[in-house]
């Protein structure tokens, strides 16, 4: 019987973000919110098959509900990852139709997969096929000429055919050439209204909006047509701002009260982390935009910016007394 996370979970996501969701990343994440789905990295599914599953897959307990995004384009690869996937109990599997890279194009996969919707409804009716877990869909509003309002429609139909009941839409168009991904996350404009319209066009699907959300505030105006959103670099940069009051978007009362105790409640982790010979920028890097626009955060930043490649928790205490026991006067944040 195939098992989902509950839709309710995806009312808030943290989008899969390359070089930056890795698992520490999560850990953290999931510090401040016990509720928002968590994704990983892309993983490609040659990698998946062929790579060092271990490195690739592995994660913390604690970071459930989780979802794998898959990057592909062959259905008898991405049948077998969506297999290994399952089986290493993720609780989501995602197709990446999204990412506009040279690097993810010429992989065929990504955004540039907008362009062959028979193939991703193959692609994801296969997985669909294999999986005892959800497989979803993330993908633009179309590519490079395309009208979104005839590609996007078009594309969900397909999918929704295929199988698919959960698909993440990020509001703006990808040009494969000519764009670096940053401006692909930029200068596209967003089309807010088009990603609603599908909502009402296709009630049946579970549709969470994605694209340039910055604030809670944001996610509630969205969430009253929408069934979810995600959020990608604002959870990064200002993770307690988005994370640390996340769950009230659930009528849960936040795990911690501020983001001193989100740095607190990663010390045990960090300190077993380092045990076990990893370093500590591994994990701090991902923390730097904690106490973003408070008094002292210029000083957590420069404090493990300066020795967190070498240093071990120490620098971590000190970064946090720059916070909690300033000894000179606090920098503005």
């Amino acid at each position: 019987m195939e098992k989902s996370v509950s839709c309710d979970a995806s009312r808030l996501s943290v989008a899969p973000m390359m070089d930056w969701t890795d698992r520490h990343c999560r850990v953290f994440h999931r510090r401040m919110s016990r509720r928002a789905l968590l994704y990983t990295e892309m993983v490609t599914a040659p990698a998946v098959i062929h790579g060092e599953r271990a490195r690739l897959l592995d994660y913390d307990a604690a970071e459930h509900p989780l979802a794998l995004q898959l990057g592909g384009s062959d259905a008898d690869e991405l049948r077998a990852a969506t297999r290994i996937a399952a089986d290493w109990g993720y609780d989501e599997i995602n197709l990446n139709v999204g990412c506009p890279s040279d690097r993810v194009q010429s992989g065929c996969f990504g955004a540039v997969l907008m362009k062959t919707p028979d193939l991703v409804a193959e692609c994801v009716a296969a997985m669909i096929a294999e999986s005892p877990v959800e497989v979803t869909v993330k993908c633009r509003i179309g590519v490079d000429e395309q009208d979104p309002h005839e590609v996007l429609p078009a594309f969900l139909e397909k999918m929704q055919g295929a199988g698919v009941r959960r698909i993440a839409i990020h509001a703006r168009k990808a040009w494969l050439q000519g764009l670096s991904p940053k401006d692909n996350r930029e200068i596209p404009p967003l089309d807010y209204p088009l990603v609603h319209a599908m909502k009402a066009q296709f009630p049946a699907l579970h549709l969470s909006i994605n694209g340039g959300i910055e604030t809670l505030e944001q996610v509630r105006d969205h969430l009253a047509v929408m069934d979810g959103a995600m959020l990608g670099r604002a959870a990064y940069h200002r993770p307690w701002d988005v994370l640390g009051q996340a769950d009230r978007l659930w009528g849960d009362t936040p795990p911690l009260d501020g983001p001193v105790d989100a740095a607190l409640a990663m010390r045990p982790y960090i300190a077993r982390h380092l045990a076990a010979g990893g370093r500590l920028h591994q994990i701090t890097r991902h923390m730097l935009g904690l106490f973003h626009g408070l008094p002292g955060a210029r000083n957590w930043r420069r404090v493990l910016s300066e020795g967190a490649s070498r240093g071990g928790i120490e620098v971590f205490d000190a970064a946090l007394a720059q916070i909690t026991a300033p000894s000179e006067p606090v920098e503005p944040a």
